[in-house]
């Protein structure tokens, strides 16, 4: 049963809006980073709790909360009743594995997003939930994970570097989406480099190991598809405009990450077409592996039968055969066997058997 499926069975007969960790993880120490920030100041500090309501956003500045270890419902339901979050929303907060989606409540955008989480060579990879909240001065970002994935847009913001301390909070969650979007092309740039080396020794040496390199490939491919297909229609949908908490300025680059998306399906697709050839090419090189062994085995009983006949034919107990007298049958036996080898090898040759 796939993982989504048995998360999703733990919560059977539960009302909506239960609010349950449905993560694989196990619990992370909670990390609340709050930021403000204009054009002028920016003001950033980390929390371990949520002790009342005032971190709410002020119209005249963006406030950005980021938490990580989200399997702390205590501290959702404390933000949910700051911003006015529907039960529905922190819901699906703690419903880790859903696939990319918007959704449109009126008063703010919730957006689900898929992370690729960077794993050591020769492991399968791994897509981690991202939620983003948005609202009309404000961005709550939700992971599940320990890693400080927003490390460059930390930078960009202490740093005032770019437009993104002059922009409202539409730009930043723009910011964060650009950046979980470029996060693919480094994996797919890693997995090209990695399916160079493996094309050449599909090709050359291949191995029940490269099977099992090739099958890992095709999952990694099954797994970015998943993320990046509905990933299109949540970016085509924000480029579109529908909700007034995504400013107009802002279509042009939607449009620009919604391209990034194309270009890195269409490099998905082109990968699983590589690998199904790959697949392919594995199999016909067993094939002819195969085909080559028994093509010399083959040979070898086909010159060892008449040998084995002339053998076995003086090794028959009878009394008065003409030849076991004789003095020189031993060696003649010899040359016979010799003789009908090389002509038999000799005649493969001829023929392009060997």
């Amino acid at each position: 049963m796939p993982k989504s499926f048995r998360r999703m069975a733990r919560k059977a007969g539960m009302p909506p809006g239960s609010l349950v960790y449905m993560g694989e993880k196990e619990a992370l120490p909670a990390k609340i980073t709050i930021t403000r920030y204009n054009e002028q100041n920016i003001v950033e500090r980390q929390l371990e709790d949520f002790t009342e309501c005032q971190m709410a956003a002020d119209p005249g500045e963006v406030t950005w909360i980021n938490v990580t270890g989200i399997s702390h419902v205590k501290h959702l339901e404390k933000l949910g009743e700051c911003f006015k979050i529907h039960p529905l929303v922190l819901e699906d907060i703690l419903e880790v594995g859903q696939r990319p989606k918007v959704e449109d409540y009126d008063d703010y955008l919730y957006i689900v997003l898929n992370y690729i989480r960077p794993v050591p060579e020769g492991e399968e990879l791994v897509a981690e939930e991202i939620s983003l909240v948005l609202g009309p001065h404000y961005l709550l970002s939700f992971y599940a994970g320990d890693n400080d994935i927003y490390a460059p847009i930390r930078e960009r913001l202490l740093q005032a570097k770019g437009r993104i301390r002059k922009l409202g909070a539409d730009y930043l969650a723009y910011s964060l989406i650009d950046l979980i979007v470029d996060n693919y092309f480094i994996e797919l740039e890693r997995f090209g480099d990695q399916m160079e080396s493996l094309e050449d020794e599909v090709v050359a040496n291949p191995s029940p190991q490269t099977l099992r390199d090739v099958h890992r490939f095709k999952n990694d491919m099954i797994m970015l598809r998943k993320s990046l297909w509905p990933l299109r229609e949540v970016i085509a949908r924000l480029e579109r405009r529908e909700s007034p908490l995504i400013s107009e300025s802002l279509g042009n680059y939607f449009r620009d990450v919604y391209d990034h998306t194309i270009i890195a399906i269409d490099t998905v697709e082109t990968y699983r077409d590589i690998l199904s050839g790959m697949l392919d090419i594995y199999l016909s090189s067993m094939s002819n592996r195969l085909n080559s062994i028994m093509k010399v085995l083959t040979i070898i009983a086909t010159i060892f039968m008449p040998l084995t006949f002339i053998t076995s034919l003086y090794g028959m107990n009878f009394k008065h055969m003409p030849e076991l007298q004789w003095e020189y049958g031993y060696f003649m036996v010899l040359g016979v066997v010799a003789v009908v080898a090389v002509s038999m090898l000799e005649y493969f040759r001829r023929k392009r058997w060997i």
